[in-house]
């Protein structure tokens, strides 16, 4: 028995040693472990450096070079001259009424010469069900803060492409060429709003910091720097003159200003005072659109000032408008994940595209000719 009992302690001991033995391994293999995941943690942070410098340092051969002086960029008041604030209203004056009126009436023309044909020349509904994705682009902004928040494309060159992202900055990417244009930083926050001018290598970007900058391309800097609001700017729409914009915030006001000068021309609260969400001027720019947080949609008539309209019967704050470019029609959605036509003349709803629960539209466009409408949602199509 002696014998039995000293043979099972030495077991027992030899058994402990081995335990030991491996409770050792395994401490040793978890730190390698953690230390791994510490490397590659720093590899990846690394990796995004590198791809946010690749997109910043690759492109810049087709960056023109900047001037060694570069003017800071004028306030309102200083570019205009007139107003002794940034937030003053300089007045609609009988010049830009009328010049508001002459290009209407020039644009009124011209849609009635065009008629109500279909272009010969537009693609079938067979051939938009075939679109394909032709070319990615993951490099426009930052890696460590990713988002492409808006994005506009230029008319008269559509190889240029304008970006405001999560990043704090707006980038003009060319994607013929592949390269990087210009990248434009100033804001403080992340931009949500962006129009490239159709005439002019110009930029608009707005933001939550509560500026809207008006930038020159070929050297990356502001020109102007408006500060029409005093909360997040959440809507930003050219006028078809090329010289005025209409912008909109949570601040329950619209703006009007003169992008030439720099000058506020007038800014009025909404009518139930509540926040603006979204804003867009229509095809002949006396009269536009704005989006409430109370669900409401409303049409304004510029030279009065006025709310002529009002469009009810969505649910949850208005996300986006559009009209289309025959001015009859507007498609607007809100956080109800459905779309809604108006009929402009008769002022009626005359059609509701039910989409998915939860879908969130984040922006609508109708094309050139109004016969499609493009909607950009939550689910990446």
């Amino acid at each position: 028995m002696q014998d039995e009992w000293d043979a099972l302690m030495i077991h027992s001991f030899t058994q402990r040693q081995q335990l030991q033995t491996t409770r050792q391994e395994l401490s040793h293999a978890l730190y390698q472990h953690d230390a791994a995941c510490r490397v590659i943690a720093r590899l990846n942070k690394e990796v995004a450096a590198a791809r946010e410098a690749l997109a910043t340092l690759k492109p810049q051969a087709g960056i023109a070079n900047a001037p060694t002086a570069i003017p800071q960029p004028a306030l309102a008041s200083e570019a205009g001259g007139a107003a002794a604030h940034p937030m003053e209203q300089a007045g609609m004056s009988a010049e830009v009424i009328q010049k508001l009126q002459d290009k209407a009436t020039v644009l009124t023309q011209e849609r009635k010469k065009r008629g109500r044909t279909v272009p010969e020349d537009l693609v079938t509904t067979d051939q938009v069900k075939n679109f394909l994705t032709v070319a990615s682009h993951p490099g426009l902004h930052s890696a460590s803060v990713p988002g492409i928040l808006a994005l506009d494309i230029n008319s008269a060159d559509h190889s240029k492409i304008l970006t405001g992202g999560n990043d704090k900055n707006a980038t003009v990417f060319n994607k013929d060429t592949e390269q990087m244009v210009a990248i434009l930083k100033g804001h403080t926050k992340k931009i949500t709003k962006v129009i490239y001018h159709p005439n002019e290598d110009t930029v608009i970007t707005g933001s939550p910091d509560m500026n809207i900058r008006i930038w020159h391309v070929p050297t990356s800097q502001t020109q102007l720097l408006l500060r029409c609001h005093e909360g997040p700017v959440t809507g930003l729409s050219l006028h078809p003159t090329g010289d005025y914009l209409l912008s909109t915030s949570s601040d329950k006001h619209w703006a009007f200003s003169d992008i030439r000068t720099g000058r506020l021309l007038t800014k009025v609260i909404d009518t139930a005072e509540v926040g603006l969400t979204t804003a867009q001027f229509h095809p002949d720019g006396l009269i536009f659109g704005t989006g409430t947080v109370d669900s409401q949609v409303k049409i304004w008539d510029l030279k009065e000032q006025s709310n002529v309209a009002n469009f009810p019967g969505h649910t949850g704050p208005i996300s986006a408008i559009s009209f289309s470019e025959n001015g009859y029609y507007l498609a607007t959605a809100a956080d109800d994940a459905c779309v809604k036509l108006w009929d402009l003349r008769k002022l009626k709803n005359f059609k509701t595209i039910q989409l998915d629960d939860g879908y969130e539209v984040k922006d609508l466009c109708f094309d050139q000719s109004g016969t499609y409408l493009a909607i950009a949602g939550s689910d990446v199509r």
